[in-house]
């Protein structure tokens, strides 16, 4: 069977768009729009995170995209989704992936990609969801980044992931069956990130506004005003 050729060094890719590294990246974006106000809590965080990254980890549908690019921009850091990183370096589509070659090639390049995305850091990553479960990337990314785990309840992610057709470990005779196996074998793997924020049916903003707030009082030890319902 042929394999995957994973492309290398690998460049940032934004929207589609071919991108510089991800360092000349972040100091592009710092140069070109104002940084956050000295002071407030995405100054402190910036200052406090130096050169690691914030990785976002949870299943499929809790958010991490949405979430990440939200968090990027009150940041000023750049957003990388590692799946649209993984078919780029690939040249091919994760489901494409999956049915060519299988999940453990696919796993292979994964853990490469990401270590190579967090090497370009700082940057807010969004990872699939089933990259952390991997004890190699849980390590790099404790080394290298912040991580936060978008802890969804199997309702939510069920309404979620209905809508889209591109998840190949949900092409199951039952897929909420799978999810529930995945969440069963997944969650207490997740809870050894450093952060965890529940994704639920709100505004995106407050799940946003939740995880500056957590970061702000784990990096620099501001509490935070209310974090009742984000903290779990």
């Amino acid at each position: 069977m042929a394999r995957v050729h994973w492309r290398a060094p690998l460049r940032g890719r934004i929207g589609g768009e071919s991108m510089p590294p991800l360092a000349a990246d972040r100091a592009r974006s710092m140069s070109d729009a104002a940084l956050p106000l000295s002071g407030s809590p995405e100054a402190d965080i910036l200052s406090a995170l130096g050169a690691r990254s914030i990785v976002l980890v949870g299943m499929m549908g809790v958010g991490k995209s949405t979430i990440g690019r939200r968090m990027a921009a009150r940041l000023k850091l750049p957003f990388v989704d590692a799946d649209t990183e993984i078919e780029a370096a690939a040249g091919m589509t994760i489901p494409e992936i999956f049915e060519r070659h299988g999940e453990p090639h696919f796993r292979d390049g994964e853990a490469r990609v990401i270590a190579r995305l967090l090497d370009g850091g700082p940057i807010v990553l969004a990872t699939g969801g089933g990259a952390f479960m991997r004890e190699e990337t849980r390590a790099r990314i404790a080394a290298k980044a912040v991580s936060i785990w978008l802890k969804a309840d199997h309702d939510v992610i069920m309404r979620r992931v209905r809508r889209r057709a591109d998840r190949p470990l949900l092409q199951t005779a039952d897929p909420e069956g799978t999810v529930t196996r995945l969440l069963t074998e997944r969650e207490p793997v997740y809870r050894h990130a450093d952060l965890t924020i529940a994704s639920r049916d709100v505004p995106h903003d407050k799940i946003v506004e939740e995880c500056i707030e957590t970061l702000h009082a784990h990096l620099c030890g501001v509490p935070p005003a209310d974090l009742a319902s984000a903290v779990r």
